[in-house]
């Protein structure tokens, strides 16, 4: 996707302004990126998540499903090989279907998000993507970590907005080792068309052993 603007001047003054207006917003941010998940598996029209032609094979136990549009690498297999420097990538397009069905799944209408026309008079021109759904792609890179990994708390800054088709990414890095399974994780999200970040944050997580199956 591809964006105008109209200078330097103003973009570092949108920029700004989002900074300044969700810097703090979202803590504890469980419950949101377990809905920004949700909104990113493929619904099709009976109401199955995708069909076969739109999955993969799980490249780890405890996906089950993968979009042939996302890509993701990481450092580490073993859970008991898990330390600080490990690291996960996510990546995928967030499209206008995300967006909708986000919305949907979250009930966040706001315009600024759905209606083009109203988006257009606002500081960004355009519509943009739900802030908690970007934020949800941190969600995708730990649950590709190997275990099972649950949230525990998730601080984030936001310092820009991501446009309807943009293609970002998450990066999710350990920094430290708290002891009893839990870890304390640097989490990244870029907006890969504008090369730019959009969130800065870190998050604490406890990796359990997967179930015996």
């Amino acid at each position: 996707m591809s964006h105008e603007h109209t200078g330097g001047e103003n973009f570092a003054a949108m920029t700004d302004a989002w900074s300044a207006m969700t810097r703090g917003f979202l803590r504890t941010a469980t419950a949101a990126n377990r809905a920004a998940v949700s909104a990113m598996v493929p619904v099709a029209a009976n109401g199955d998540h995708g069909s076969d032609a739109d999955r993969i094979a799980p490249p780890i136990p405890s996906i089950e499903y993968s979009d042939l549009d996302w890509q993701f690498d990481r450092t580490v297999d073993d859970p008991d090989g898990i330390s600080v420097g490990d690291t996960v990538t996510f990546e995928k397009a967030l499209t206008d279907e995300d967006v909708r069905a986000f919305a949907a799944v979250s009930g966040d209408t706001n315009r600024l998000h759905l209606d083009e026309g109203f988006a257009e008079e606002t500081r960004f021109g355009e519509r943009i993507v739900h802030g908690t759904l970007v934020s949800g792609l941190i969600s995708a890179a730990l649950a590709r970590l190997p275990g099972l990994t649950i949230y525990l708390s998730q601080d984030l800054e936001f310092s820009g907005p991501v446009g309807i088709g943009d293609r970002v990414s998450a990066r999710v890095e350990i920094v430290e080792d708290l002891g009893n399974d839990q870890y304390r994780l640097e989490t990244v999200v870029r907006n890969e068309d504008d090369d730019a970040t959009v969130i800065d944050g870190e998050a604490v997580v406890l990796i359990d052993d997967l179930p015996a199956e």
